[in-house]
């Protein structure tokens, strides 16, 4: 039999026989991978442990510690749960299953909502499956068979999908008495899900579409051990009482109504001044750096998005054109035309490169309906998005730089863990293939010079160019997509953008787009739910509640407040007739960082009794002296003065 070389994550080779498989790999470095392995990455794709090894490549054994062996976990975990959904429900219809962030979901087409109990029936009926230890067993079949065999079957969700692909073969999966239309790959067996929840219901249209059928979605999450499930379920409990859309009307910070329209923000005075305090400092920290701030009206011709490539690989995601004085216009999905409009204004020369232009400019996206979520997901929101005009030899160079003014913005806002992805060539992507490789060998080469560790996301760039994107994390250890670093060799291309090099000769520039904190709207969600309500102290909407013990106090108390307010401090002043206790008990339902209480004592010496948010009572100090602290931990942003420029 024929010899394989399998190269191993170490640099190490290994030689094998030709078929051999993943768990054979896992088997010969230990026995303990062997146990824990799920599946195996072949030269970059994703394939069954069983799948037959037939030519030399780099593998990795993928266990549940990577997102790829996690993946793997909760997609073959949604196919237990819909085998005992079908088995439960005879007429249940399937839709898709896939897996998600944090475990997964399935959507299933039945005449009524499923009920707590009945996901109690169907965690017992998983329970049954798991403990048969059923194999995973992949086949493939003509796609015009099994499209044949679903139309029969009235399955018409997956005769949907089927219609779709393009391929002439298609793969299934089958475990215990169940199958499922499935690209997999899948666990060798049921019984290695050893913990798991369905965690909620909920209605969801088909393909997020509202004038699609609504179908009924079952979440759930699944761990190899029960303690991972335990503390699952903590981090679960503890992200409700975190969810930006509770803590944002308890806090009265911004609003969505249907009278408006669904995914449009409202943002009420407390949330405003947190935003305002967010602009701000986005638009201090990037003059700083040598951007140049710019604006762009909200609507173009349609000849500009034609041009760009929007109407054809982005139409979707945009609303309908309107029509004015005999043109048709377009509300803008993005702001990239527009700057590079700008840049088409005027000549430039490579002693002018690189051009760095920010703009906090609104969008709109038609989001359907069924994927709308709070400030997570919405149809207008103001994207912070910079582009760089930078000569050819310039890019690494400019790429390096911004990786550092990217990182050093999000510490700021107390994000100081992230994932760093490289995004290569989609399926659907325009420009030369040799010109994509040699952006992503750029983008690859800054990420190594920046010191950053890097995933890849094979086929996860935008349709004009590979990119870098961070994902931060928050306080709950959840990933969020923040910071984008997209390049492109396209629209220059499109429009004819050029500048004038050193030899005197006219060259095409090259282009990056760059969105820091993605969207305003978001990032706000996330820093809700990241602090739990309690912002830091430079971006709390009130920084500072006086209290008066008695009403006497007023006066002292509201000339606390002018002091305050000198020196830009957001305070306000309770003078209600109520309880000392009570007035404390509000501030902290309302999560302002301070509490100034003054007495008869305080008012005499000039001072405050100083609280913090749920620390208490911190000590008496000068008023001047109090004011001083604020400043400083303002100033610093929380930060350890090494931290920060400020």
């Amino acid at each position: 039999m024929s010899q394989l070389q399998l190269t191993l994550p170490d640099g190490s080779v290994k030689q094998f026989d030709k078929g051999t498989t993943g768990l054979d790999v896992a088997k010969s470095i230990s026995p303990r991978l062997a146990k824990a392995a799920l599946a195996v990455k072949v030269d970059g794709r994703v394939v069954d442990l069983t799948a037959p090894i037939n030519s030399d490549a780099p593998v990795e054994i993928l266990t549940f510690d990577q997102p790829e062996g996690r993946q793997v976990f909760w997609h073959s975990s949604a196919h237990i749960m819909a085998q005992a959904v079908q088995e439960l429900f005879p007429g249940a219809r399937l839709a898709i299953g896939p897996a998600i962030d944090e475990g997964w979901y399935y959507d299933f087409d039945v005449p009524e909502p499923f009920s707590p109990e009945d996901l109690e029936k169907i965690e017992q009926k998983m329970a049954e499956i798991i403990r048969e230890d059923a194999v995973f067993c992949r086949s493939e079949r003509p796609r015009t068979e099994a499209l044949a065999a679903s139309r029969a079957q009235e399955d018409v969700y997956k005769a949907e999908i089927l219609e779709e692909l393009e391929d002439d073969t298609v793969s299934f999966y089958k475990h215990s008495r169940f199958e499922d239309l499935c690209r997999g790959p899948h666990l060798p067996r049921t019984g290695l899900v050893k913990a798991f929840k369905l965690t909620a219901s909920s209605g969801a249209y088909w393909r997020g579409d509202e004038n699609r059928p609504m179908l009924q979605r079952i979440y759930g999450v699944s761990y190899p051990k029960k303690g991972m499930l335990d503390e699952y379920l903590e981090r679960l409990a503890e992200a409700k009482k975190r969810d930006h859309r509770l803590l944002g009307k308890q806090l009265e910070l911004f609003t969505i109504t249907e009278e408006v329209g669904g995914g449009l923000v409202l943002w009420l005075p407390n949330g405003a001044r947190v935003r305002n305090e967010i602009e701000n400092y986005w638009r201090q920290e990037h003059l700083r750096a040598g951007y140049e701030i710019v604006f762009s009206p909200h609507i173009a011709n349609l000849d500009l998005w034609n041009r760009s490539g929007h109407t054809d690989f982005y139409k979707e995601d945009m609303f309908s054109p309107f029509e004015a004085e005999g043109r048709a216009f377009q509300l803008r999905p993005m702001n990239c035309p527009f700057h590079i409009s700008m840049y088409k204004s005027r000549r430039w020369s490579y002693r002018d490169l690189p051009l760095r232009w920010a703009e906090l400019g609104t969008v709109y996206r038609f989001e359907r309906g069924g994927v709308l979520h709070g400030l997570m997901r919405v149809r207008g929101f103001t994207q912070d998005d910079a582009h760089h005009f930078v000569t050819q030899e310039g890019m690494e160079d400019e790429l390096v730089w911004l990786l550092d003014f990217c990182v050093h913005i999000l510490k700021a806002f107390g994000f100081s863990n992230y994932d760093v992805y490289l995004s290569t060539r989609p399926e659907k992507a325009i420009g030369d293939p040799a010109d994509w490789e040699r952006a992503q060998d750029g983008l690859r080469a800054a990420l190594e010079r920046a010191g950053l560790t890097y995933q890849v996301d094979e086929g996860g760039g935008a349709f004009y160019g590979p990119k870098i994107d961070i994902k931060i994390k928050d306080a709950l250890n959840r990933s969020w997509q923040c910071s984008t670093i997209q390049f492109d060799f396209s629209l220059p291309e499109r429009f004819d953008l050029s500048y004038i090099a050193a030899d005197g000769q006219q060259r095409r520039p090259f282009m990056i787009h760059r969105a820091l904190l993605g969207s305003i709207e978001r990032f706000f969600g996330v820093l809700i739910e990241h602090y739990a309500g309690n912002f830091p102290l430079w971006l709390a909407p009130t920084q500072v509640r006086v209290l008066p013990i008695t009403d006497d106090l007023n006066e002292y108390a509201a000339a606390v407040v002018e002091r305050l307010k000198e020196h830009d401090i957001r305070a306000v002043l309770d003078s209600r007739s109520e309880k000392i206790g009570a007035k404390i008990r509000d501030a902290e339902m309302l999560k302002v960082p301070y509490m100034f209480v003054v007495g008869k004592r305080e008012a005499e010496a000039d001072s405050v009794s100083v609280r913090r948010h749920s620390v208490g009572d911190i000590g008496v100090k000068k008023t001047e002296e109090a004011v001083r602290a604020l400043l400083d931990e303002i100033a610093t942003k929380g930060l350890d003065k090494s931290e920060t420029n400020e």
